[in-house]
C-alpha cells in the first residue's frame, strides 16, 4: 500500500477511536466557536491526536486543522477532525473525520473516515477513488434533468440552487463530505456547498477528481478557502454552474 495512504489510514483509525467512543455521550461537551458553529470536545482531542502522531512518526510533515491552527511543514496534512460537528452533537451519525496530505503543492492522499456510518473512502494522486476498499466511480448521467443534485444547506444558497433543484431529477440535503463522497460513488451527480474551508474540501476533491469528476467553485473556478464549493460528476458540472449562476 502507499506509504502515505497506509498512515493517513492510521491516523483515520486514531480519531475514530476518540469520535466513535463519545458519540452520544450525555456528558459530551459542546462550546459555541465566534462564527457560531459548534465544537465539541471530541473534535479537539481527535485533532490533538492526529497532530501528536504526526509530530512523533519522523515523517517530517505539519498539521493544518481546524481547530488548532496552521503548523504547516514541506508536506502538510490537511484535518478536519469532525466534519458535520452539527451532525456529532445531535446524534445524527453523518459525520466523518477529513485528511488529506498536501505536499508540493497538491493533494497527494486523502482519506475521508466516517464510523457512525461504518464507511471510509480513500483516494491516491493518480491511484484511483475508493469506497471501503472497492474501486469508485462518478456516474455517467450527462444531462441535469435526469440528475441528483445536493447542498449541505439551502440556508446561503444563491436563488441558482432553486433552479437547479427545479431543473434536476432529484434535489437532497445529504449535507457536508457525505454528498461529495456520494459523486465519488456515483449516486449523486452534483454537490454544492455555498460556503467551504479547505479542511472541508481537500479530502473530498482528490476522492471526486480521482473518480472521474470534477471540482470548482459556482462560478467554475478553481476551489479556494471561504469560497463555494461545487462537485460533479464532470458532465453536468458546466451545466450546474451556470444555473447556480442565475
Amino acid at each position: 500500500m502507499n506509504a502515505d495512504l497506509s498512515f493517513g489510514l492510521s491516523l483515520a483509525d486514531a480519531a475514530d477511536a476518540i469520535t466513535l467512543a463519545r458519540f452520544r455521550a450525555l456528558d459530551l461537551h459542546v462550546e459555541t466557536k465566534p462564527d457560531r458553529t459548534p465544537v465539541s470536545e471530541a473534535d479537539r482531542a481527535a485533532e490533538q491526536a492526529i497532530r501528536s502522531l504526526v509530530a512523533a512518526s519522523g515523517r517530517g510533515e505539519g498539521v493544518l486543522g481546524e481547530e488548532f491552527g496552521d503548523e504547516s511543514g514541506e508536506a502538510t496534512w490537511i484535518v478536519d477532525p469532525i466534519d458535520g460537528t452539527k451532525n456529532y452533537v445531535r446524534g445524527i451519525p453523518v459525520w466523518a473525520t477529513l485528511l488529506a496530505l498536501v505536499r508540493g503543492g497538491d493533494t497527494v492522499a486523502a482519506v475521508v473516515s466516517a464510523p457512525a456510518l461504518g464507511r471510509r473512502w480513500w483516494a491516491v494522486r493518480g491511484g484511483g477513488a475508493f469506497a471501503d476498499g472497492a474501486p469508485c466511480r462518478v456516474s455517467g448521467v450527462s444531462r441535469i434533468e435526469d440528475a441528483v443534485a445536493s447542498t449541505t444547506s439551502s440556508h446561503g444558497m444563491e436563488a441558482g440552487w432553486a433552479a437547479l433543484a427545479a431543473t434536476a431529477y432529484a434535489d437532497r440535503g445529504f449535507g457536508d463530505f457525505w454528498q461529495h463522497c456520494l459523486v465519488a460513488e456515483g449516486a449523486v451527480d452534483a454537490a454544492c456547498d455555498p460556503v467551504a474551508n479547505l479542511w472541508d474540501f481537500a479530502a473530498v476533491q482528490l476522492l471526486v477528481e480521482e473518480a472521474g469528476g470534477r471540482c470548482t467553485t459556482f462560478a467554475g473556478a478553481p476551489p479556494a478557502h471561504g469560497n463555494s464549493f461545487l462537485s460533479s460528476n464532470g458532465l453536468v458540472h458546466d451545466g450546474v454552474v451556470s444555473l447556480l449562476g442565475v
